[in-house]
This record gives C-alpha cells, sequence and structure tokens, in this order.
C-alpha cells in the first residue's frame, strides 16, 4: 500500500512536491479531506480556508513548475486564531472579538511561510484570549486530545497541538507567554519550538502579554520545527519589539549530534513537583544523552510569580476597556482573572519586572557552564477534560493552576526551548520534556532533538482518532 504523503514529514512532502511526484494541489486536496473527517471530533480548527489553500497550491505548484527551491513546497499548515489570515476575523478564541472585520493582510509569520511554498488551511481553535492551559473554549468548543477524544490538549495554543497530532497539518503555528507551545505539544505528543523572546516577528498577531509573547511552530520532527524555523526568521519592520539578530540557519545542524554540548538536568524546583512520569521522561532523555549533571535554576519559584503577576496586570490593562463594556461575553473564568490584574498595586509590577532583569542575568550565567538543560515540560501528561484537582506527593493540587508550573520560569528568561514527545513504556499518554539552550541557540535545542528522535527517544506519531 503506498503510503499517504500527509503521513510523512514536512520535509518529505515538500520534497515530493518539489520532485513533481506529487501536486501541491493534490497535497491540500488530502488535506482538506482529513480535516473534514476528523475535525468534527477533534475540534481544532475555528476557520478552513479551503479556497485560499488550493489557489496558494496552485501558485505552489506554478513556482515548482518554474525552477524555484521552496523548502516547504506545498506543505500544509495551520495558525493560531490570534495571527491574522487576510479575510477571517482573527478573534483570538473570544466572543467579543467576533465583532470585528476580518483581518485586511497576513501576519508576518503567515506571510514568510506562504513565500517558503508552504499552504495555509485555516485557523486553529485556542484558549480565550490565550489565557489557558487546558484547551477548552467556551465560545468555540473544547478542543480534544487527538490520543484520547476525552483529555485535553493542553493551551492555549490547543488546536494547534492537535491539528499536527492528528495529522491533519505537517506544522502549525502556536504562541507561547508561559508555556502555551510546550504544554500542548506536551499533552499531544508533538515537537514544539518556542524561540528566543524576540527572534520570530510578532507582527499582525493579537497579544496577550508584550512583554513575554513568543510565536512559533509545532511539528511531528525536529528536522520540521528547524525547516519551518528558518523560514520564519528574519527581520520585519512591521514589529519594532523584534529583536536585531542575524538569520540562524538550523536546517542543515539538526543531524550534526551532540559531541561537545555540555548537557545537565535541572534539579531542586523542577524535580518532585509532579507525577513520577515527568521525572522519568527527564531521565530517559538525560541517559540518551549520557548526563547525570545536575544544575539548579536560580529562584524559578519566584520567577514563576513574577511571570504570573506581569502576565495578569498587561492582560488586564489591554482588555481594561472590554471588561467593563462586556464582562457578560467573556468565560467567567477568563474575566475574573483579568479583573483581578486590575488590581495588581503598580509597585508590585514594576518590582517583578526589575527582578525579571536579574533573573534573565543570573540564568544566562548559568549557560556559560553548560549548553543546554532539561526539564520536564508539564507536571503530568493530559488530564481529563474534566479533571480539576490532582494528587502529587500524597497532597491534592489544583491542577489547572500548575500546568505550567515548568514552563513559566524559562519563558520568564526568554530562552529557546525544545519541547520532545516522550512515550514512556506502559503509558497510554505522552509526556514532553524541555530542551533548553542560551539566548538565540535554538540550533543547539534542535541538535538534541534531532539526537533524540534519531534514538527513538522522541517520537511524534500521528494520532488514531477515535470513531
Amino acid at each position: 500500500m503506498t503510503m499517504d504523503p500527509l503521513d510523512g514529514t514536512a520535509a518529505e512532502i515538500a520534497a515530493l512536491v518539489s520532485r513533481g511526484t506529487i501536486t501541491a494541489r493534490d497535497v491540500t486536496r488530502r488535506a482538506l479531506d482529513r480535516i473534514s473527517q476528523l475535525d468534527e471530533r477533534v475540534n481544532a480548527f475555528t476557520d478552513v480556508t479551503a479556497v485560499r489553500a488550493l489557489a496558494e497550491a496552485d501558485a505552489v505548484d506554478a513556482r515548482v513548475a518554474a525552477g524555484e527551491v521552496l523548502p516547504l513546497a506545498g506543505v500544509p499548515y495551520a495558525v493560531k486564531n490570534l495571527c491574522d489570515l487576510e479575510g477571517v476575523t482573527t478573534r483570538a478564541g473570544s466572543k467579543i472579538n467576533r465583532d470585528n472585520s476580518v483581518a485586511g493582510h497576513d501576519a508576518t509569520v503567515v506571510a514568510k511561510l506562504k513565500a517558503a511554498g508552504a499552504v495555509c488551511l485555516g485557523a486553529l481553535n485556542m484558549g480565550e484570549y490565550a489565557y489557558d492551559f487546558t484547551g477548552r473554549n467556551a465560545h468555540d468548543g473544547d478542543c480534544r486530545n487527538p490520543h484520547d477524544l476525552g483529555r485535553m490538549t493542553g493551551g492555549s495554543s490547543s488546536g494547534s497541538g492537535a491539528a499536527v497530532a492528528a495529522g491533519m497539518v505537517a506544522l502549525a503555528i502556536g504562541s507561547d507567554t508561559n508555556g502555551s507551545i510546550r504544554v500542548p505539544s506536551s499533552f499531544c505528543g508533538t515537537f514544539g519550538l518556542k524561540p528566543t523572546f524576540g527572534r520570530i516577528s510578532r507582527a499582525r498577531s493579537f497579544p496577550f502579554t508584550a512583554s513575554l509573547d513568543h510565536l512559533g511552530p509545532f511539528a511531528r520532527s525536529a528536522a520540521d520545527l528547524a525547516l519551518a524555523f528558518d523560514a520564519l526568521q528574519g527581520p520585519d519592520p512591521l514589529d519594532p519589539h523584534q529583536a536585531d539578530r542575524p538569520v540562524l540557519a538550523t536546517a542543515g545542524l539538526v543531524g550534526a549530534g551532540t559531541a561537545g554540548l555540555r548537557i545537565a538536568i535541572a534539579g531542586g524546583y523542577f524535580r518532585g513537583q509532579g507525577f513520577d512520569t515527568a521525572d522519568r521522561a527527564v531521565d530517559a532523555v538525560a541517559a540518551a544523552l549520557g548526563t547525570d549533571r545536575i544544575v539548579e535554576i536560580p529562584e524559578a519559584a519566584r520567577a514563576r510569580a513574577a511571570a504570573f503577576l506581569i502576565t495578569n496586570v498587561e492582560s488586564a490593562t489591554l482588555h481594561l476597556s472590554r471588561i467593563r463594556s462586556r464582562p457578560g461575553d467573556f468565560d467567567p473564568e477568563t474575566r475574573d482573572r483579568f479583573i483581578a490584574g486590575t488590581m495588581v498595586p503598580a509597585g508590585w509590577y514594576v518590582a517583578a519586572q526589575r527582578f525579571r532583569s536579574w533573573y534573565r542575568a543570573a540564568v544566562n550565567r548559568l549557560f556559560e557552564e553548560v549548553d543546554v538543560v532539561l526539564a520536564p515540560a508539564t507536571p503530568f501528561p493530559a488530564l481529563g477534560l474534566d479533571e480539576t484537582t490532582m494528587t502529587v506527593n500524597g497532597k491534592p493540587v489544583l491542577a489547572r493552576q500548575n500546568i505550567g508550573i515548568f514552563t513559566q520560569p524559562i519563558s520568564f528568561a526568554g530562552l529557546p526551548v525544545a519541547s520532545v514527545p516522550i512515550w514512556l513504556a506502559g503509558e497510554r499518554m505522552p509526556i514532553g520534556v524541555q530542551v533548553i539552550a542560551a539566548p538565540w541557540r535554538e540550533d543547539v535545542a534542535l541538535r538534541v532533538a534531532a539526537a533524540l528522535e534519531a534514538a527513538g527517544v522522541a517520537k511524534a506519531p500521528i494520532a488514531m482518532v477515535e470513531e
């Protein structure tokens, strides 16, 4: 039986289209058919842009026929519905934004993927205004985990993780403020990349917390993450907050192995705060990489607290007029978080940002001694949709509030992270491990992720969605 090209990686799809073995239009039609078959159960998409996708595919086929080299030729992808898609309303998971006009232009990340030959199939479900770690949405419906429809996808980039895990697209774009790429990657069993803060343009994307927001890709292989990351890079005059950094070509580096890299395990705060599954996943990765070195990330607990405070204040300020004028149109849980943020004293916010400067410098000094730090991505595998508490170390803990316990201290420092999916023996669901590198060294994180994939330790199989 001939394998469906959609079951291959983005690199494999692009190679087939570039050689003329299959057309981008055929790949796109197959992807649209798969979405039609699966998404009623998964609920990953809010908008399927079929007409646009077929037009883009035809343009890719013409470019290939003209001899143009396209690294993502014909690769189907979709974007979290906080990135503008021309002709689609960017509702950011909310009810209120549905009243907005359709976007007049694509987000920069969309334009860059289009330039590389990728084909956009639509917009993806997400937590309301990105303030969510679960994948539940009161307005668009819950996004469900393709590996077990009774479980969470994680959030807030819920549709991004689910669409890739289900094989509906080969790549997806999500956002990560406190963990919203790494959490769905962990729960859904995909690879995910949170680049260094400021690396990728955020132009024409709806903000959550401006001083913490990142955009980045999901994929089913480390090599695909590198292809997407390379396509997404480059200066953008539309984003004044983007860092002035040279493009870091990573696609040719992912097979370089880990020789010479100093790899350590995050101890202290990052051990024993979740199920033993989380620690065992890190230990399996460490064993495969031949390391038992332990390092301490200083003041991680305080960093998480400061991240919470900054998130609350900035997001509440952004949404203050909506809270005043349309309080009943929010999910009550989201609205209450925003209201709490309006009550935080200004001095606390200033102190949190000052601490952040100290913390970033302290963590960066750690990377003078090591090149990579390993940590759990989530404290447990995907929860049931209705689970609200978990027992950890014999004590009940609020589950949703603690999903980001390991991701928040890392994004608070703006570090690049590749989340790798680990399937432990005897476990029904995957769990992610963070491969954390020094600022601007996404290439190092991707090298380690690829080495783990090559060793069979990390893998992202397409989910068999239940009938």
